[in-house]
């Protein structure tokens, strides 16, 4: 029972009087309040060479089910849990990465957080992690690097373990499976280089007669992979299928040619070129290249170079401090975490000297963006406006003023098309419509004069001037074309109906004794519709709509309007 409590009291805490980590020598029992467990031999890193970790993504998500699972177990619901392992630098770094990441995927802790009580009191340091290069270590990942890298990868949607899909990522990780993974989810894939071969040659044949002449044994011919030194590697066409499925729509080959591109294009795909030499690092001209088709490409983007490792971590990498202002060690520890192996030697050292310069293109790229943005509201802000003058009319003053008393008439008045396929009715309809009853009719082309058949069915055209006959200063004079235009109007006074024409002389006002608006307003309200044609012809022709005054002279042009089309 005393081991029990030196352990629980040397172990970092991270959830009080329930989760701990614990490095020790030798491997504990468990007891009644107490559980431990260790993963040292049951999620172990793959090395090229001395690289050791970090573990990589569908480790990290086994070991977070694990966790979870004991955390909500019923037998377990009332005993301390200890995560212990070995004094084995390289596994011990890997196990305080899971547990400190546990924290900031799912206690929601900072890296800062998560990492403190690693190393509180007496713990010894964590061994920094190092890149898949023959050489020795000329770039030191730390833990906390990894974690700040996990975090920056977990703020921007890189994963999440609620839809995360352990079992295709672990198939597609395989190199007989493609080798490629996700390290920017749709939009970067980083894969091993295709072969140009379509199928294995074998110099013997490998074929036998089973039964002469009759059944020949052979091994069946593969379209799509080759093993070349052991590795299998695979033709393009063999990753077709899932480029399409996934919107993979662009291939960047930074190694030499080894394939035909066409093999690429002819199926629909963009390739492109950037070569440089292996293990080496890309010069400004293909940074700027591989950043202006990144962002310029549609869909996802495959990239490969030899291994799918080195060059094609470091380009990707580039991306991320531009677009997403990761650190040179957070990019790499994400690649690593994704795709463990990536971004090798002197690139490790290349991105921290091209961390601040792709800061600053991405200020500039952002501010360019955000310029555009601005530019695309204001234009969409005058277009707004522009369709909303677009809609609107000169009655609407004199409607506000003189409530609905017309929107029935104004149903059965106006027919003809609405702007923008509402009902609001515009002043360009209307004037549509005029100009469509303006048409229909025609005038005698010396005088001017109706027919005989125009008195019973002509609507005047509201387009031509309006003429009155008035007194001369030297007498009452009258032209032919006055005389004739008054004698088209025959005069019945003996209809109760009619409205006695009215000749304004010059200096009296339009108002004083001619019909008002409210007039006009109470003869439609009051049966004014059992008046006949001539009637509201006689109507129509008693103003004078030349000199009139604001807002008489429209609105009694618009009420004499909709009495006549209420006729009609």
């Amino acid at each position: 029972m005393a081991d029990e409590h030196d352990i629980i009291g040397s172990a970092s805490e991270f959830i009080k009087d329930r989760l701990y980590f614990a490095t020790l020598r030798s491997r504990p029992r468990s007891s009644a309040h107490t559980h431990y467990f260790c993963v040292d031999e049951e999620l172990v890193y793959e090395n090229f060479y001395a690289d050791f970790g970090p573990l990589n993504l569908s480790m990290l998500y086994r070991y977070c089910c694990k966790l979870n699972k004991k955390l909500k177990s019923f037998s377990l619901a009332k005993k301390r849990i200890v995560h212990y392992t070995s004094f084995d630098a390289r596994k011990r770094a890997n196990a305080a990465f899971l547990i400190a990441s546990y924290a900031i995927i799912y206690l929601k802790k900072t890296p800062e957080e998560a990492y403190r009580p690693l190393v509180a009191g007496s713990n010894p340091p964590f061994l920094p992690f190092r890149d898949a290069s023959f050489g020795a270590c000329t770039y030191n990942l730390t833990l906390l690097d990894c974690l700040h890298g996990l975090n920056k990868g977990l703020a921007n949607g890189f994963f999440n373990f609620d839809s995360f899909d352990v079992d295709e990522y672990e198939h597609y990780e395989k190199v007989e499976n493609g080798d490629f993974n996700w390290i920017v989810p749709n939009k970067f894939l980083a894969f091993c280089g295709p072969h140009p071969k379509t199928k294995i040659e074998n110099e013997n044949g490998d074929l036998n007669w089973i039964i002469p002449d009759k059944f020949l044994a052979f091994s069946g011919p593969h379209p799509r992979s080759k093993i070349e030194n052991g590795y299998p590697l695979h033709a393009p066409e063999a990753y077709f299928p899932y480029f399409r499925k996934h919107n993979v729509t662009s291939i960047v080959r930074l190694n030499k040619k080894i394939y035909d591109a066409r093999r690429f294009t002819d199926a629909g795909f963009d390739h492109f070129d950037l070569f440089f030499i292996d293990g080496s690092v890309p010069s400004d001209t293909i940074v700027r290249q591989f950043l202006e088709l990144a962002e310029n490409a549609e869909g996802g983007i495959a990239v490969h170079c030899k291994a799918g490792l080195g060059r094609t971590g470091t380009l990707i990498a580039c991306y991320m401090m531009k677009h997403y202002k990761f650190t040179a060690a957070e990019c790499i520890a994400w690649c690593r975490i994704s795709r463990p192996g990536s971004i090798i030697g002197p690139q490790q050292n290349f991105l921290e000297e091209k961390q601040a310069w792709m800061w600053m293109q991405g200020d500039l790229h952002r501010a360019k963006v955000k310029e555009s943005d601005r530019k695309r509201e204001r234009h969409h802000s005058v277009s707004k406006l522009l369709s909303g003058v677009d809609d609107m009319r000169i009655q609407d003053a004199l409607d506000a003023e003189y409530g609905n008393a017309w929107s029935n008439e104004d149903d059965r008045i106006y027919t003809g098309p609405v702007t923008r396929g509402t009902r609001i009715e515009t002043q360009g309809d209307k004037l549509n419509q005029l100009k469509l009853l303006r048409g229909k009719h025609t005038r005698s082309a010396t005088t001017g004069a109706l027919g005989s058949d125009d008195h019973k069915s002509h609507k005047r055209s509201t387009t031509q001037p309006l003429r009155h006959s008035s007194k001369s200063a030297h007498g009452s004079v009258m032209s032919p074309l006055k005389a004739s235009k008054v004698s088209s109007v025959p005069n019945n006074h003996t209809n109760v109906g009619s409205v006695k024409r009215s000749t304004r002389h010059p200096g009296t006002s339009p108002s004083a004794k001619s019909l008002s608006h409210k007039d006009l307003t109470y003869g439609l309200r009051s049966g004014y519709s059992s008046m006949d044609y001539k009637t509201s012809a006689s109507l129509y022709d008693s103003h004078d709509y030349s000199t009139g005054t604001w807002p008489y002279k429209y609105q009694s042009y618009v009420t004499t309007i909709r009495l006549r089309k209420l006729h009609a």
